[in-house]
């Protein structure tokens, strides 16, 4: 299971990649919660303008498995989200980290990345040896 190291993470295994200007980060769910769900068949995502504390769920991914909650890995305001996942709803499976993108959210406070961890202490998480 990779974790890039550019990414920010939080421990319900969604991923946050800090856009150009340090005021937006991209989200979407890491590699490993995406074996764990196994095959996605559907996604719901909140509309843009939405806006999340830390924590709040922001939507479901579906899998042939289960129902999962996706949770704000950081406090903000929905500004993009991925549509091409409501008729691709497997690009999260085969590029989690790329076109599996899930929303784009403009952040209330940037050094709430801070708080997020790194994809070494992301790894020691889900990796415990």
């Amino acid at each position: 299971m990779t974790a890039p190291g550019d990414l920010k993470y939080s421990a319900e295994h969604e991923w946050a990649k800090a856009t150009g200007d340090g005021r937006a980060v991209r989200i979407g769910v890491t590699d490993y919660a995406q074996q764990q769900l196994g095959d996605i068949v559907f996604v719901s995502l909140p509309d843009v303008g939405t806006a999340f504390e830390a924590g709040a769920s922001m939507g479901e991914v579906e899998s042939t498995k289960s129902v999962s909650d996706l949770f704000a890995p950081i406090a903000g305001t929905v500004t993009a989200r991925n549509d091409a996942l409501g008729a691709t709803p497997e690009l999260i499976n085969t590029d989690p980290y790329g076109a599996g993108w899930m929303v784009e959210i403009e952040l209330a406070d940037p050094s709430g990345l801070d708080a997020m961890l790194d994809a070494a202490a992301y790894q020691g998480m889900i990796n415990p040896h």
